[in-house]
């Protein structure tokens, strides 16, 4: 889609269930929990990312607490982002028209998909190359520094072209939980 600058998708990364606050890691599959915020580029580059909330803050409202929103708010950038129903319209994020009733409201939502899926693939990538994002076994704060680090380093392999490997197996989901978490994380702001 022209004048596209990235797409933006929140995607929840599985933790052992916390002892303090336990409740607010539960996302809406009842399982707990960070959800994170990612935008990304055609490059699958992450360009910015909230690593922060619990499971079971909603996807807009992750948007809406970001530097990322009071800056574009203010600022203007030269394009829009691309965002799923989970995001309000704004005149700088593009969301999907949830009843296309006309052919070119129908095209646009095509193109947009289209477009959008970046984002979903730069997930995939970076929980394929980091198989440790499918399940951490720590406290919440030690797994929003792990996926940060995880953020940071996608980047750098993705600038130097490293290929994934194809033989990199699932981590497993350990059993019983021993760590005691803070009430949520503090890592915000652009990556690498």
């Amino acid at each position: 889609m022209p004048n596209t600058i990235g797409a933006i998708d929140c995607s929840h990364v599985h933790i052992q269930a916390p002892h303090e606050n336990e409740w607010e890691f539960v996302n809406r599959k009842g399982r707990h929990s960070i959800n994170v915020q990612l935008v990304g580029n055609a490059e699958l580059l992450i360009t910015n990312c909230v690593v922060k909330w619990p499971g079971s803050v909603h996807d807009a409202c992750i948007l809406r607490e970001s530097a990322l929103y009071r800056e574009l708010q203010t600022n203007r950038p030269n394009g829009i982002i691309l965002g799923d129903s989970a995001y309000p319209l704004l005149p700088w994020l593009m969301t999907p028209f949830l009843a296309a009733n006309t052919p070119e409201q129908a095209r646009i939502n095509t193109a947009r998909c289209k477009t959008r899926c970046t984002i979903e693939r730069l997930n995939g990538v970076l929980k394929r190359r980091f198989a440790c994002l499918n399940y951490l076994r720590v406290e919440p704060q030690k797994a929003c520094n792990i996926i940060l680090a995880c953020i940071v380093l996608h980047n750098i392999a993705t600038r130097r072209k490293v290929p994934l490997c194809d033989d990199v197996p699932d981590a497993p989901e350990p059993v019983g939980d021993t760590d005691r978490p803070p009430a949520f994380c503090q890592n915000e702001g652009p990556t690498g």
